[in-house]
């Protein structure tokens, strides 16, 4: 009698516990689907992530069947809640605007700007400037003697230069993308648009170009042509006005220094 009474008791507790084990079974599979949803859409991600980095690539290359792929792929995103696919979308499509935004403002030799993102984002810097009631300076640069280096060694040592000049501007202006707008506006042209006054001394800035090493054995230290103008918080002009006085300033220093006349006659390397 006893043996039947305890099967009997502990038959109800073997049913109650079918139910819970089916619950914790339940469970742990929403769960292992939750975390195999959330790994896909990380892994997602970071494919979004390549996706922009080759569509910008294949963009500047104009390689339109590239591209077509790389779109085609972007709208196949599988596995997905169609929330989770638009968002994935919508998130790709932005990065690649916003890389595609930076090509068309960047200068591809040196990283930095290029003439429209310079006047873009250096009118932004001046109304700044104007609204905290603070004084900014444009420095107009000139690489010396870079068409005769294309003339005489080839444009491949020529971009070497243009390269080298970039990355004397970045040690010039150590907080450029902050207080500073560094940019290439072509050709063998450069311009910086600073709040520091510091980094805006003619002398200074030729001084160091001239200790510079150079990056390539066939090269000599920078020689620039710099040319200043001062922005009045007080009597604000704009971008065009600023850069065309420190253009004008930059070819006096080129005509003070006879850097003018003596490119006029290449001299022998």
């Amino acid at each position: 009698m006893e043996t039947g009474s305890v099967s009997r008791s502990a038959e109800p507790d073997a049913l109650r516990a079918r139910p819970r084990a089916r619950n914790a079974e339940a469970s742990r599979a929403r769960n292992a689907e939750a975390l195999r949803r959330v790994r896909s859409v990380e892994a997602l991600r970071a494919r979004n992530t390549e996706l922009a980095g080759q569509l910008r690539a294949a963009a500047m290359e104009s390689d339109d069947a590239h591209m077509t792929r790389l779109l085609s792929e972007l709208l196949r995103f599988h596995g997905l809640s169609k929330g989770q696919r638009v968002s994935l979308q919508l998130e790709a499509l932005l990065n690649l605007v916003h890389s595609l935004r930076c090509v068309a403002l960047t200068d591809v030799l040196t990283g930095l700007y290029n003439r429209r993102g310079f006047m873009q984002i250096g009118a932004r810097l001046l109304d700044v400037a104007t609204r905290d009631v603070r004084s900014a300076h444009l420095v107009y640069f000139d690489v010396n003697h870079l068409e005769r280096t294309n003339r005489t060694l080839g444009r491949t040592v020529g971009d070497v230069m243009i390269r080298q000049m970039g990355n004397l501007m970045r040690d010039l202006y150590p907080s450029y993308g902050v207080y500073e707008v560094l940019g290439r506006l072509g050709g063998d042209e450069f311009a910086a648009l600073t709040t520091c006054p510091q980094y805006a001394s003619r002398g200074a800035i030729v001084l160091r170009a001239g200790t510079q090493p150079p990056h390539s054995g066939d090269l000599s230290a920078l020689s620039l042509s710099v040319g200043v103008a001062h922005f009045n918080p007080r009597r604000p002009v704009g971008i065009d006005e600023l850069l065309a006085s420190a253009e004008q300033a930059m070819y006096e220093h080129k005509r003070v220094t006879g850097i003018a006349s003596s490119e006029q006659t290449p001299h022998p390397v």
